[in-house]
């Protein structure tokens, strides 16, 4: 059976939901994000606990199509920021319509109804996180850091961090903020 879980974001993630879900006894197949396959099948009760434990830990099933839909938008989005090569060989629309085996069009609209910002802005602001990120290892100058975010310039980065954060990417830099907000914060 394969399980849909809201909020799983990163490796760390995977591994908390594996370890919660096999202390519940339950035997996982595979594990991605967002998407987790048991070996059995859990009748409603068992469901219900692993709703709740998943719960503790900011973490959600998803039972409806549409949500496990803009999921895997979000999961999508997220893991092509992380790879800079991927974002470089196809566009954000190119990608999601070939994971996801759906017109951009239509992902497009469903998204933009149930989040209430668009896919364009959504990916924007994964960006902006990320280079609050990279900013705050101060590991990369800001030409490095707009490269790998695919921005065309430091000015398009500049342009669009500014509007995000109300700071350019020095000041943030210089500033040294708590770099992250919580992915659900971000809508």
């Amino acid at each position: 059976m394969k399980l849909y879980i809201r909020n799983m974001v990163c490796n760390r993630c995977k591994y908390v939901v594996k370890t919660e879900l096999e202390k519940l006894g339950e035997e996982v197949l595979d594990i991605d994000l967002g998407e987790v396959e048991l070996k059995g099948e859990p009748d409603a009760s068992q469901l219900e606990l692993i709703s709740k434990v998943l719960a503790g830990f900011g973490f959600a099933l998803i039972n409806d199509k549409a949500s496990r839909t803009i999921e895997a938008i979000k999961t999508t989005i997220i893991e092509a920021v992380k790879d800079p090569e991927l974002l470089e060989q196809k566009k954000l629309s190119d990608i999601l319509t070939t994971k996801l085996n759906r017109d951009y069009s239509s992902l497009s609209k469903l998204f933009s109804e149930v989040e209430g910002i668009t896919l364009e802005q959504f990916f924007i602001l994964q960006k902006i996180e990320r280079a609050k990120e990279m900013l705050v290892y101060d590991e990369m100058s800001l030409t490095e850091i707009s490269y790998e975010l695919g921005y065309s310039s430091v000015a398009h980065l500049s342009s669009q961090f500014r509007k995000v954060t109300g700071l350019t990417p020095s000041h943030f830099r210089k500033l040294r903020v708590k770099p992250r907000k919580s992915l659900d914060d971000l809508i």
